[in-house]
């Protein structure tokens, strides 16, 4: 039927047309046809679709606007850190310590690169994304097929389809014939879907239900099909997947968090001491310039600025070190928060699962025969199992691909529940090629979705035997006895049909065969007088195994304190199976939420509700990133696994995505922060190690520089207040931030990881950088290192010694090479974890032990640093007040250990009470 003149008038006043309903899939073709005004004999026409084009826009997916590069740019200097480090380097430049200046001018324009860079990968998941969209359509325009850009695919376009098409935007299927779609991209589906055209029944159907609908993006595997055209561009499903990708925010990581929090008490406090000290210098007396530049040089001594670059390199190492063990990195902060998100969701499909069909179960005669188990204990089929696994090979249309998988087998192409049966006949050594060439195929009865049956003929000698395969509540009333070697035998259907549910129950696919003898060929086929009378075979079921290592991968989390989440597309009994089996639920299937669910509870219903629940079955895309969200309103930090289109927008929102990197998209890969380039859940066990690692060292960092920091800004602000001239000279405060804070600092990215760092749960989101005991712990070192250096300083003036200035300096440089060894760990003994454990840091200290004592003793550098040459035994006293530092640390942690041990005996008490 075609269009009416004024029909066309108003559609081409259209500016901005309504969205496309939402409901096709309830429609019947006819009335689908009726709404988009299309023949579906002939389509639209040219200057019809053109007008179309015109009004609904191109069949693309939108992108957001790009930001020019100079506001990017801009905004990596709009952190409060920033602000910091640029009044920092200001204020050295007008000490003229331009060396510093310099360092901290790089370590600006590094922060900026890499946040820049950070920036412009925002479009690029929207950009893969855009790749999906498929190059060419066979469209119906004026009654004759012809290609068409998929770009140019309007709404009411009659679209024809065959395998191995990617369909080009979203249809209502009118005709279809043996069609599948692999639609696992979008809906995390495992299997193919069967579609056909009937309209259907019920609300809030998830998108793998609507079989009536062809999705864009998502590929045929077998068939053909006639639809037409109901949502392009960003209004098909798809789409609506981009449109997600655009609203999902990027969040501060917990490093970040936990950074800010601690540059703004870190500015406040230094603010505070050097307007103190200012303002007590002038009320004594002291000339105003000479306390001017104290407190600026308190400020340049107080400031880490060395922090953003070890920050940096400990995560650029960490990184590395992830890569190494197949985890890339695309944030680089992302290296931290994988050691404190508290909850990892994960899809199932291709994640936990093999992402292939696995004949997991042959049942024959009453008689189980696990495939899996055969080269572990040489089990052998029976004969009732041999002819059940040579019906499978034999009714069935996979092919070999002409490859071999990594154990020498066949790999088998075609729709995955065949290539499965395909697999494990061979296992039994029926190879399909081999039992066609013996039994030849002579006719066929091609599946479809009413009868849910495949039959096939074959010759057998003089007679032909015929094999059906299909559902078992389709096969099963068509059977009236059992096959068996010696001839048929009594049927009971309730049992056979009992044990299939009890079996789908546990997350099978289960498919069921049979078969019947026939001297000739019918002479016409008639379906219903060939599928009855038949013989069961028995049954086979297959399912999408986990991983082998991921059931171990999700105990790991478990002991870590981490809480998994099985989010996916699949059937909830599918799903309950795998997160049984993986150990992610017990035997409980409250535990389970589907989609429809979801929709029936608003957000407060869900927060209430999502810290008990482990499995999410039949969700969309939307409904991912509520659960995401709902966690996080709980103070969560969130991990988000997948692979698939579906979950980008959950791998964007959530605190950290992981996406797979060989079986996954692009669009997902873009979307994460970290990528799994084996796919193996196990390798994420090993990325959260690592982040934990990499905090506890810039944890260590930081004690170190804050403790050697506040001993100079003490030792620098209380001389005066004791009568006693200043201890060190601009020259000698710009060395020790220089040799301390480098290379020693740097050198603590190699520290490797603390004893039972996977036993402890993950720290909280909302716990500073000075949390346990941190705080205290640099106050007290700090003290007591500002105490040895104002110590010998008073000594040796009350002494005449005129090397006190450099005594001081020797002082506090080496006392802070002892700490660097003493907080390697938290809690053990850097003799219990070894000297040379960290040989990097062992040569940083040692070189900066070098290059202190060169200041000393080189005659040319004397004048330079305004030092002298040190008698021996002066040097003994200033190396003897270093190691008492190192003496503090390790008592410390000596009590630490000895509070934790006398705790401990208590805990089973408490239990058994």
């Amino acid at each position: 039927m075609g269009l009416h003149p004024h029909e066309h008038r108003w559609l081409k006043r259209l500016n901005h047309p309504p969205p496309p309903p939402s409901d096709w899939h309830l429609r019947t073709g006819t009335q689908v046809l009726q709404a988009q005004r299309t023949d579906p004999a002939s389509g639209l026409t040219p200057e019809e679709a053109a007008r179309r084009l015109t009004a609904h826009g191109a069949n693309e997916l939108a992108t957001q606007q790009a930001r020019p590069w100079p506001a990017l740019l801009l905004d990596q200097f709009k952190d409060f850190m920033i602000g910091v480090l640029l009044a920092a380097a200001v204020v050295s430049g007008v000490l003229g310590e331009w060396v510093d200046t310099l360092v901290i001018v790089v370590i600006l324009v590094l922060n900026a690169v890499i946040g820049f860079t950070q920036a412009r990968r925002a479009d690029q998941a929207i950009a893969a994304l855009r790749q999906l969209a498929a190059a060419q359509a066979q469209v119906l325009r004026g009654g004759q097929p012809q290609p068409v850009p998929a770009s140019k695919l309007v709404p009411g376009d009659i679209v024809l389809l065959e395998a191995g098409n990617q369909i080009p935007a979203d249809l209502r299927l009118l005709e279809a014939a043996q069609l599948k779609v692999d639609e696992s991209t979008l809906t995390g589906e495992s299997v193919t879907i069967e579609k056909r055209t009937e309209a259907l029944v019920g609300d809030n159907l998830a998108l793998g239900d609507r079989v009536n609908l062809g999705f864009k993006g998502t590929t045929v595997t077998n068939g053909r099909a006639r639809g037409v055209v109901v949502a392009t561009g960003m209004g098909t499903e798809l789409g609506k997947v981009a449109g997600l990708l655009n609203d999902a925010m990027d969040r501060s990581t917990p490093l970040q968090l936990r950074l800010a929090r601690f540059s703004k008490q870190l500015s406040l406090i230094v603010l505070l001491i050097c307007v103190g000290l200012f303002a007590f210098g002038l009320l004594r007396g002291e000339p105003w310039l000479l306390m001017l530049l104290t407190a600026i040089s308190l400020a340049v001594a107080a400031i880490p600025e060395a922090l953003p670059a070890v920050v940096t390199v400990l995560l650029a190492v960490g990184a590395k070190r992830m890569a190494d063990f197949n985890a890339l990195i695309r944030r680089l902060p992302a290296v931290e928060t994988l050691g404190s998100v508290s909850v990892i969701c994960s899809d199932k499909t291709g994640t936990l699962t093999q992402n292939r069909m696995h004949a997991e179960l042959v049942l024959a005669a009453g008689q189980p025969w696990h495939p899996a188990k055969v080269e572990a204990e040489q089990t052998a089929p029976s004969p009732h199992h041999l002819q059940l696994l040579r019906a499978a090979a034999l009714c069935n249309d996979a092919c070999p691909s002409g490859d071999c998988d990594d154990k020498g087998h066949i790999v088998w192409q075609g729709d995955p529940t065949e290539t499965a049966l395909t697999a494990v006949a061979a296992q039994a050594d029926l190879l399909k090629p081999e039992l066609e060439e013996e039994t030849p195929r002579v006719r066929e009865l091609p599946f479809d979705s009413d009868r849910k049956r495949m039959t096939t003929f074959h010759r057998d000698g003089a007679v032909f035997e015929a094999f059906t395969k299909g559902a078992p509540e389709s096969v099963l009333p068509r059977c009236s006895a059992h096959w068996s070697p010696e001839g048929r035998r009594p049927l009971d259907q309730a049992a056979v049909l009992a044990e299939a549910e009890r079996l789908a129950a546990q997350g099978l696919r289960v498919m069921a065969f049979a078969s019947r003898a026939w001297p000739q060929l019918p002479a016409e086929p008639d379906v219903e007088a060939i599928e009855s009378e038949l013989a069961l075979i028995g049954l086979i079921g297959l399912i999408d195994p986990p991983r082998e290592e991921a059931a171990a991968a999700v105990r790991d989390c478990i002991s870590a304190g981490i809480r998994p989440v099985m989010i996916t597309g699949d059937h909830p009994a599918t799903a309950l199976a795998i997160a049984q089996r993986l150990g992610i639920v017990a035997n409980d299937a409250a535990n389970v939420i589907t989609g429809a669910e979801l929709t029936e509870l608003d957000d407060a219903a869900l927060k209430a509700r999502v810290l008990d629940v482990r499995v999410y079955a039949r969700v969309d895309p939307a409904q991912k990133i509520r659960i995401v969200q709902a966690l996080q309103s709980h103070g969560q930090f969130v991990a988000m696994t997948g692979d698939g289109v579906n979950d980008a927008p959950a791998l964007k929102a959530a605190d950290i995505g992981v996406a797979m990197g060989k079986g996954g998209t692009d669009v997902a890969r873009e979307a994460s922060a970290l990528v799994l380039l084996d796919d193996n859940f196990a390798t994420i066990v090993g990325a959260v190690r690592e982040g934990r690692r990499i905090y506890d060292n810039i944890r260590k960092f930081v004690r170190y520089a804050m403790t050697g920091n506040s001993a100079e800004v003490l030792t620098l602000s209380a001389a005066p207040l004791f009568g006693l001239p200043m201890p060190l000279l601009p020259i000698h405060i710009l060395w020790v931030n220089l040799v301390t804070d480098g290379l020693p600092g740097l050198a603590l990215a190699a520290e490797p990881a603390e004893r039972g760092i996977m036993r402890r749960p993950p720290r909280p989101p909302q716990e500073s950088l000075f949390a346990q005991g941190l705080g205290w712990s640099i106050v007290r070192i700090g003290l007591l290192l500002a105490a040895l250096c104002l110590g010998v300083q008073h000594w040796a003036i009350q002494s005449g010694d005129t090397h006190w200035q450099t005594m001081v300096f020797t002082v506090l440089t080496l006392a802070q090479m002892a700490l660097v060894l003493a907080i390697r760990s938290e809690n053990d003994s850097l003799f219990t974890i070894g000297l040379f454990s960290n040989k990097p840091l062992l040569g940083a200290v040692l070189l900066t032990f070098a290059l202190q004592m060169s200041t000393i003793y080189v005659p040319w550098l004397n004048p330079i640093f305004k030092t002298q040459p040190l008698p021996a035994w002066e040097l003994g006293l200033c190396i003897a007040l270093a190691a008492l530092v190192f003496v503090a640390v390790e008592l410390e942690k000596a009590w630490r250990r000895h509070r934790a041990s006398a705790a401990a005996p208590s805990a089973p008490k408490a239990s058994a009470a």
